[in-house]
């Protein structure tokens, strides 16, 4: 293997939807460079963290029955009960969910947490507070997702933060996905809600860095006879 292959098998993908904003920065860059050098390579580092921000990594999602992943790179910022939005049409009561926080710095293609049918898809228009915020979940602009499994329904929302403007989604309803198979991406900042079905103990604490498509947040068969489940 030539030194440049090696080289290109350790860096991530770029995702198609980044590949605009890389042109844009790094065009600006190179006017910036004719300007005035200095700012040239202001922009060369803002392209640098553009092309950073839209890699899409391939991660290895555990395969065992009745897991949930978590859907998004970030930090475990809160894990409470609360009642679904009603774009969710999961009822009226409360139920587990554990948020994720997502910074810029953080990889921001979401990927199903369960494997299951996409029961239903509902945008809701929304205001642009910070993601971080509990009222967030309420207030956002964000993509809600109910994904039927045989444990039950597991709801998923993308909200958008602060920065984020853009929430994308790459699934349709009446689909089926698997546990760790991309469904989307919100750019520059945001967070996602996963809403788990009622009796279901989340595995992860607050404040723990998770990794999308990789790190396990609860275990939908936790109650069945003889399952096991450590954490290591």
């Amino acid at each position: 293997m030539s030194v440049l292959a090696s080289i290109r098998s350790q860096l991530a993908p770029i995702h198609r939807e980044g590949l605009p904003f890389i042109g844009t920065f790094a065009l600006v860059s190179l006017f910036l460079f004719w300007l005035w050098s200095p700012l040239g390579w202001l922009g060369t580092m803002a392209t640098l963290w553009c092309i950073y921000f839209f890699r899409d990594p391939e991660r290895v999602t555990p395969v065992r029955d009745g897991i949930v992943v978590s859907p998004a790179d970030g930090r475990v910022s809160r894990i409470t009960n609360a009642v679904p939005p009603k774009d969710l049409e999961l009822g009226e009561r409360s139920l587990p969910r554990v948020s994720i926080f997502m910074s810029v710095f953080d990889c921001h293609v979401n990927r199903s947490p369960v494997t299951g049918k996409i029961e239903r898809i509902a945008y809701h228009h929304g205001a642009f507070l910070s993601a971080d915020l509990d009222k967030a979940s309420e207030n956002n602009e964000r993509n809600s997702l109910v994904i039927a499994t045989e444990k039950g329904r597991i709801g998923v929302v993308q909200i958008a933060g602060l920065v984020a403007r853009r929430i994308l989604c790459s699934v349709r309803a009446g689909a089926t996905v698997g546990v760790g198979e991309r469904i989307g991406m919100i750019r520059f900042g945001s967070r996602l809600d996963v809403y788990l079905p009622d009796g279901v103990r989340p595995l992860v604490a607050e404040g723990q860095t998770a990794i999308g498509g990789e790190t396990i947040i609860a275990d939908l068969r936790a109650g069945d006879p003889q399952r096991t489940f450590r954490v290591g």
